[in-house]
């Protein structure tokens, strides 16, 4: 299952983007024997400012056709870590090909866009920068096939 993360706005170099690059490495290496990933990373930027709409638009055009949608939103479902695992493994085993998690702007997701969704994750209520939420992303996910694999890195 190939794991797309798409998100307004560009990480560039600095810790986020390390550590973004690490866990992405370790998710790949952890993943492979699983059948999930490669995490992919596409970013958008809206400089036409045609705010959440236009973000929206360049968002799905991003999308592998026919993908899994999950968008972080603060409205989302809270999740343990070994429920999100179990949820990757669930997605994975019912044949999902493509999974694609998206992350909005200042703003956050279009409401159009949300309501395609066919799940909204959620890391908490308080309002984390979006740059941070890719890392923290990537390092769950690394985390769901740490535990999947059965590895140690997770200590519950």
């Amino acid at each position: 299952m190939r794991v797309h993360l798409t998100a307004v706005g560009r990480l560039r170099s600095g810790p986020e983007r390390d550590l973004f690059d690490d866990y992405q490495t370790r998710f790949d290496r952890t993943g492979r024997a699983l059948a999930l990933g490669p995490l992919s990373l596409t970013e958008v930027e809206d400089k036409k400012g045609g705010g959440m709409a236009g973000e929206a638009a360049l968002l799905e055009r991003t999308l592998p056709q026919g993908a899994t949608l999950c968008v972080l939103d603060e409205r989302g479902t809270l999740m343990t870590s070994p429920k999100f695992a179990r949820k990757m493994g669930q997605w994975r085993d019912q044949g999902v090909s493509d999974l694609a998690f998206v992350i909005g702007g200042a703003d956050g997701i279009d409401p159009g866009l949300r309501a395609q969704a066919d799940f909204a994750l959620s890391f908490g209520q308080m309002v984390w920068p979006h740059m941070l939420v890719r890392v923290m992303l990537a390092e769950q996910l690394y985390r769901a096939a740490s535990i999947l694999a059965g590895s140690p890195y997770h200590r519950a």
